[in-house]
């Protein structure tokens, strides 16, 4: 594959990934919604996780052996290790992205569960009719 192809596919993805984040962060603000908010926040936490796999990657450059980066030698030398620096990519963003995908199910669900006990105590999930409806609540209680 050429440099250049392989440097706008790059490109492409980042400027995807910012789009993907305006948009998400545009339906938590502005949907009254909750379960748009919930579909919106998932998004937006899918598209920093693949922001955090991104900082990892390692562009291929040509001549660069195309094998996976494993040391073989029990006792490697500096020009082994030294290729396998070049070769390997930094495995911290993967290790924190599989953490923010557990955690973020885990926040998924928990969201999912307040949005059930919402919608079944107000009989909606849009956020106007809940406040509306706390205000009334609220107003015949103090009367």
């Amino acid at each position: 594959m050429d440099i250049e192809l392989i440097k706008f596919m790059f490109m492409l993805t980042t400027i995807s990934l910012y789009f993907n984040v305006a948009i998400s962060l545009y339906g938590v603000v502005s949907k009254t919604n909750l379960v748009k908010k919930l579909i919106a926040l998932t998004i937006f936490q899918d598209t920093v996780n693949m922001f955090t796999i991104l900082i990892g990657y390692k562009l291929w450059r040509p001549g660069l052996l195309l094998q996976p980066p494993v040391l073989t030698d029990l006792s490697p030398t500096s020009e082994t290790l030294r290729e396998f620096v070049e070769r390997s990519v930094d495995p911290l963003p993967q290790a924190f992205v599989l953490t923010a995908v557990v955690i973020g199910l885990a926040v998924t669900l928990f969201l999912t569960t307040i949005i059930l006990h919402v919608s079944y105590h107000f009989k909606t999930v849009n956020v106007d009719e809940i406040g509306r409806s706390k205000r009334v609540y609220i107003h015949e209680e103090a009367v």
